[in-house]
């Protein structure tokens, strides 16, 4: 089979399986913590690398490969390495890549658990972190040291979905030696494939959209082997696996990625019109509209503008509570990239956690409302939001 020339929505359903002897349809889910060899030299053989196979679930696993394979596929990669979570990949590209003493750059518009991670955890290990606005490519260059190693980015971000131009970073990157990480959780390779815009690895939390349906858990890295090998290396040690059965779940998320995150970005443009267009609502952010201050680049990086919908309500904290007090359709929490649509007040759930000054410097108040868009009729979310909304005094 020809892989190389499928389209995404084909390499999403069938990229990367191999079926056993006994010719499943579907993939095969292989729950076993070890694997058998046949002979001592060949056990010698496999945990040397010297042939190729599996040897123990930690770092080898043939449900986790089929995973892996299919998702380095869709986004163009000749490599992936699959972890337990989003915030697990972010750390295993980090510590694969990075030693005490060296610099990563990252914008201030960033999930607060990576911000978390950045100023809590790296720094204890003698890695220095700048913060630079997300759009602003002159910045990038400016907070460069001779010990920068990584640009680390999310476009789109979280929750503003505010937008950076991939290229013109990778060229910033490129030119001083510096790998470039972008967070592609918010479009996946349907809508938006950063290394093909030059970008070194892409990250992925799995548990959003490519799982779809918020069952499980997982991340992943993806990019030239070369550099994905070295992530391998940490994870085969340090263990922040992936496990057979939620790959084997992710694996099923795949095959209907497409046709999600096409009918979930389309009702998102839907609701993000709609509240543009009411009298409660002082700001929408969606690259999708006309009015995002990146709506050109939103056209020309991504396929769409996305499923995510964030809106600042005319009134502070009392007002955004307000309503998400009065869904009782969308459900109340912080996860996204379900088929049921969620909605969070950021500055006190995803952002909660870091510094006021922080939530700030990436734009995030009190009024703010993040809605990540299912799958349901985008007239029974306006009808669930039009309720709170009501409530909020003129």
């Amino acid at each position: 089979m020809n892989e190389a020339a499928w389209q995404l929505p084909t390499l999403a359903v069938r990229a990367g399986q191999e079926r056993s002897q006994f010719g499943e349809h579907g993939e095969a889910l292989y729950l076993t913590s070890s694997f058998v060899f046949t002979s001592a030299a060949q056990a010698a053989r496999r945990f040397s690398g010297e042939e190729a196979g599996n040897v123990y679930s930690r770092f080898s696993n043939p449900t986790v490969t089929t995973f892996e394979q299919r998702l380095a596929a869709l986004e163009g990669a000749q490599a992936c390495v699959a972890t337990s979570s989003g915030m697990a990949a972010i750390m295993a590209l980090v510590l694969a890549h990075l030693k005490q003493g060296d610099h990563i750059v990252t914008a201030n518009s960033l999930f607060g658990a990576t911000v978390q991670l950045f100023n809590n955890i790296l720094t204890r290990c003698g890695i220095g972190v700048s913060y630079v606005p997300l759009a602003d490519v002159a910045a990038w260059e400016a907070a460069i040291r001779p010990e920068t190693k990584l640009f680390f980015l999310e476009t789109p971000s979280n929750p503003l979905t505010e937008l950076a131009d991939i290229s013109a970073l990778s060229r910033v990157a490129r030119a001083h030696n510096i790998l470039l990480a972008v967070d592609n959780c918010f479009c996946t390779p349907i809508l938006q494939r950063p290394l093909d815009l030059g970008a070194d690895l892409v990250v992925h939390s799995a548990t959003k959209y490519i799982d779809g349906q918020g069952r499980v858990l997982g991340g992943a890295v993806c990019g030239p082997k070369s550099l994905t090998d070295e992530v391998f290396k940490y994870l085969r040690t340090a263990g922040p696996t992936l496990s057979a059965f939620n790959a084997w779940v992710l694996l099923k998320g795949l095959e209907t990625l497409s046709l999600r995150m096409q009918a979930q970005s389309a009702a998102a443009l839907e609701l993000a019109r709609w509240l543009e267009a009411h009298p409660k609502v002082a700001r929408v952010y969606y690259p999708g509209l006309p009015s995002h201050p990146q709506f050109a680049l939103a056209q020309s990086q991504q396929l769409s503008g996305g499923a995510i919908v964030s809106f600042e309500v005319r009134g502070a904290r009392e007002a955004a509570w307000t309503v998400v007090d009065h869904c009782r359709l969308l459900s109340i929490t912080a996860n996204l990239g379900d088929t049921k649509t969620t909605i969070t007040h950021p500055a006190s759930t995803t952002h909660g956690r870091i510094s006021s000054e922080a939530r700030a410097a990436a734009g995030i108040n009190e009024s703010l409302l993040r809605i990540a868009v299912g799958l349901e009729a985008p007239s029974d979310l306006q009808a669930d939001l039009a309720r709170g909304l009501a409530l909020i005094p003129t």
